[in-house]
C-alpha cells in the first residue's frame, strides 16, 4: 500500500519539485495550492500525512490546514514546511508534529517524513491501548484445570 500524502504550497515550483521527489521515494502525492483547496481534499480523501507551507494566502493559512487535518477521523501526521521558522515553537500548539525548514535537501526531507510517519503510527497505536492492559488480561484469564482437579 502506498502512503498517501497531501502536499500544500502556493509556490508551484516547490509543489511540483517536492511531489516528484516524494513520488520517486514511493509516496502517493496529492497537491493543493491553497488552504481552502487543502481543506476540501482533507474532507474528501484519506491521507497518512499532510505537509503544508505556513504562509500562503495568509500568514497563518498553513496552520488552518493543520487544524483541519487534526480534525479528521483518520488522524494524519502533520508537518509544516516554511522558510521562516517561528522562534517560539507555537507551531506545536497548533497541532503540527514536525517543522521542515526550506530549503530542505531531498534525502533529509524523505528521512524526516519517514521518521514522522513511524512516530505518528506509534502514537496512534498507544492511544488505542486500554489504560490498564494487565487488569483486562487478568479479567479474561481463567486458570486451566490441572489433571486431578474437579471440573463441574
Amino acid at each position: 500500500m502506498k502512503r498517501r500524502i497531501l502536499l500544500v504550497d502556493d509556490d508551484v515550483a516547490i509543489l511540483l519539485t517536492l511531489k516528484a521527489v516524494l513520488e520517486m521515494n514511493g509516496f502517493e502525492v496529492q497537491t493543493a495550492s491553497s488552504a481552502a483547496e487543502a481543506v476540501k481534499k482533507l474532507e474528501s480523501g484519506v491521507y497518512q500525512m499532510v505537509i503544508t507551507d505556513v504562509r500562503m494566502e495568509s500568514e497563518e493559512a498553513g496552520l488552518e490546514v493543520v487544524r483541519a487535518a487534526r480534525a479528521q477521523k483518520y488522524d494524519p501526521a502533520t508537518a509544516l514546511l516554511t522558510a521562516f521558522p517561528p522562534k517560539n515553537g507555537g507551531w506545536k500548539q497548533e497541532g503540527a508534529q514536525s517543522l521542515l525548514v526550506k530549503p530542505v535537501g531531498t534525502q533529509v526531507l524523505v528521512r524526516q517524513m519517514e521518521a514522522l510517519l513511524v512516530r505518528h503510527e506509534d502514537e496512534k497505536q498507544r492511544r488505542k491501548q486500554p489504560a490498564q492492559p494487565g487488569a483486562i488480561a487478568q479479567a479474561h484469564h481463567r486458570p486451566r484445570p490441572r489433571s486431578g482437579d474437579k471440573v463441574s
